[in-house]
């Protein structure tokens, strides 16, 4: 019986450091593609009209 409660405490802590994990990566890659927009923007490859509609589809 003990061993059982074991169990599924653990499982619902490897479920929440899963969920976690996931939710961590999402925020990093929209990030990192706002760094590359704001890098391409500061070297002259696209316009601020094009800069702000990208801009916005990546924030959530």
């Amino acid at each position: 019986m003990v061993l059982w409660w074991v169990l599924i405490v653990a499982g619902i802590v490897a479920l929440m450091k899963w969920v976690s994990s996931n939710t961590r990566g999402r925020d990093r890659s929209a990030s990192k593609a706002l760094e590359i927009l704001n890098e391409r923007y500061a070297r002259g490859e696209i316009d601020d009209q094009e800069f702000q509609k990208r801009k916005r589809d990546l924030m959530p």
